[in-house]
C-alpha cells in the first residue's frame, strides 16, 4: 500500500471531486476516506474493488505504481479504461471458497442468483453464500464454477442446464470456435462460442449455435471474467 494513499488523492483531484463527494459515491464515511488518503487506514478488499471501479484504474496500478510519476498521456489512458489487463499480469481478484480439507469448491450459481453476480463476483461475502459441491474427476489444480444457463441460443444445451467452466486468467489463450462463459458489465453472464479478435481490435466475437441468433461483438473492456466450458448437466435427452 506504499503508493495507494497518494494515488487516490491524485485521482480524486483529477476528477475535481471533494473528499465528501467521493465518500458519498463510495458509501463510506468522510473520515474513513480521509484516513485512506492520509495512509492511516486501509480499505477492505470489497472497498478496494469499489475504489478501482470508481476511478477506472486497476487495483494492481493503485497499489504498486506511483501514478504521479507517470506522464499525463498514460494517466489519461488509465482513466479512460484503456489499460486493459488481457494477459492477467495485473492483480485480478477471484473470490472463492474451500472445503474442510482446504480444497477449492465448485460454486453453483443458479438462475435466481445471476442478477447479483455482476456486482458480487469478486466479493467474498457474496461468493461464500452460494451452494457448493465437488467433482472428484476434475483437476484440483484448476478453479471451476457452475452456472445455470437460460435461453435456447446454445443447443444442444437446453434452458436451465448447468454449465461448468474452468477459470481463465490469460484471455489471450481463448481459442476460436470454443464455448466460453463470459461475465460482462452490461449483459451479465453469457454462454457463447467465442472467436478471439484481441489482436485486431481488442474484442471478442460471440456466436450462438442456434442460427436464429445473430453473432455480435463485445469490446474486451466490457469483460470481467472468462470461464472455459468443461461440461454440462441437464435433465433433457
Amino acid at each position: 500500500m506504499i503508493h495507494f494513499a497518494r494515488n487516490i488523492k491524485l485521482l480524486r483531484k483529477r476528477k475535481d471531486r471533494s473528499q465528501e463527494e467521493v465518500s458519498i459515491a463510495l458509501d463510506v464515511k468522510r473520515s474513513t476516506w480521509s484516513g485512506y488518503e492520509n495512509g492511516v487506514s486501509e480499505p477492505s478488499l470489497a472497498m478496494l474493488l469499489k475504489i478501482s471501479g470508481y476511478f477506472k484504474v486497476t487495483i494492481d496500478k493503485l497499489l504498486k505504481n506511483d501514478l504521479i510519476k507517470l506522464p499525463e498521456s498514460k494517466i489519461s489512458q488509465l482513466e479512460r479504461g484503456m489499460d486493459i489487463d488481457i494477459a492477467g499480469d495485473y492483480l485480478r481478484i477471484l473470490a472463492t471458497t474451500v472445503n474442510r480439507d482446504n480444497e477449492e469448491n465448485i460454486e453453483l450459481l443458479p438462475e435466481k442468483a445471476k442478477a447479483g453476480y455482476t456486482a458480487g463476483y469478486s466479493d467474498p461475502e457474496y461468493i461464500k453464500v452460494l451452494p457448493t459441491f465437488s467433482m472428484p474427476f476434475l483437476s484440483k489444480q484448476k478453479k471451476y464454477r457452475t452456472f445455470q444457463i437460460s435461453g435456447d441460443s446454445m443447443p444442444p444445451i437446453s434452458n436451465g442446464s448447468w454449465v461448468t467452466g474452468e477459470y481463465i486468467q490469460n484471455w489471450n489463450s481463448l481459442k476460436n470456435g470454443h464455448p466460453y462463459i463470459i461475465l460482462t458489465k452490461d449483459d451479465g453472464i453469457v454462454f457463447k462460442t467465442v472467436y478471439n479478435r484481441l489482436e485486431q481490435n481488442k474484442s471478442l466475437l460471440l456466436v450462438s449455435t442456434n442460427k436464429l441468433f445473430e453473432p455480435y461483438e463485445i469490446k474486451i473492456d466490457q469483460v470481467m471474467e472468462v470461464w472455459k466450458f468443461v461440461h454440462y448437466i441437464c435433465n433433457e435427452f
